[in-house]
């Protein structure tokens, strides 16, 4: 029967969340039950399409890519997949309408990854976070709104700062990674040989900037999103607190990490917060 394939293609997706990212899987546990599995099916194809071009290095990425997309398009167009992770993000596709020009830009974003080491202007950085994280932002809240274009309308602009706040967090985060392992550098005019304290205030600043448009949309997010996203954007605040914390050399050499247990404690009191409406 078909709906025992979609029931696998949907715990496949679910294992990948929560295998691959123990936050965003512990905040998607917050969602509401009615779209907690789109969230699970977003997450596990946009990982998928993460992992080919940054973790698979003994193949050939591009062929790689090229046959993803390939069936991902494909999936989109028929509405069914045999790549288990696929079948289950077009439903949610189709379901939740989301936009393909959305796919596509994350899909352009993953291909620069094969090509593209420095980002030189800004333009070309926000580009590429637009394309990475802003559209899974928007994906998401696709989700979220439940088809009220009004209410995606209007928090669309933040749906994306929160997307380029947690993807900027991630950079800073994973720069010895980036340049030592990937060759990669995303923030412009930053030299990371030399990274200082003024570089990496400025980052900073900037992200706080994407943090506090995010959380206006936050509060205003629909009862079965609101916990669940707000107890992502603490964790990546926490994150981000830490790496303030953190000499900018630091940094370069060593990946700052939130424990579990904190993760765990801040769940309690972002818990809290949201019962006694505080966020």
């Amino acid at each position: 029967m078909k709906q025992v394939f979609d029931d696998v293609s949907y715990r496949c997706n679910q294992m990948v969340t929560t295998t691959y990212s123990t936050s965003f899987g512990m905040a998607t546990k917050m969602l509401a039950n009615s779209i907690r599995q789109d969230i699970y099916n977003i997450y596990g194809f946009v990982r998928l399409a993460d992992e080919i071009v940054d973790s698979f290095h003994d193949f050939d990425k591009v062929s790689l890519l090229n046959r993803f997309e390939i069936s991902l398009y494909e999936a989109l167009d028929e509405g069914i997949s045999v790549n288990p992770i696929l079948n289950a993000f077009q439903h949610t596709y189709h379901k939740c309408k989301i936009d393909r020009k959305f796919v596509e830009a994350f899909m352009h974003s993953m291909r620069l990854d094969l090509t593209k080491s420095k980002y030189l202007t800004v333009e070309e950085y926000q580009n590429y976070i637009y394309g990475s994280a802003d559209v899974v932002g928007l994906m998401c809240l696709k989700v979220f709104v439940s088809g009220d274009q009004a209410q995606f309308d209007a928090l669309k602009d933040s749906a994306m700062s929160l997307g380029s706040a947690f993807q900027k967090v991630n950079f800073l985060r994973d720069l010895k990674a980036d340049f030592e392992g990937l060759n990669r550098t995303y923030f412009p005019g930053t030299d990371l040989n030399r990274l200082d304290e003024e570089s990496k205030a400025a980052i900073i600043k900037d992200i706080e900037s994407d943090f506090a448009i995010g959380l206006s949309g936050i509060r205003q997010l629909p009862m079965e999103a609101r916990f669940g996203v707000f107890m992502a954007y603490r964790y990546y605040s926490k994150l981000l607190q830490k790496l303030k914390k953190t000499p900018a050399m630091e940094i370069k050499n060593a990946r700052i990490r939130v424990s579990n247990h904190k993760k765990i404690i801040l769940l309690t009191r972002s818990y809290v917060k949201y019962q006694l409406n505080l966020i």
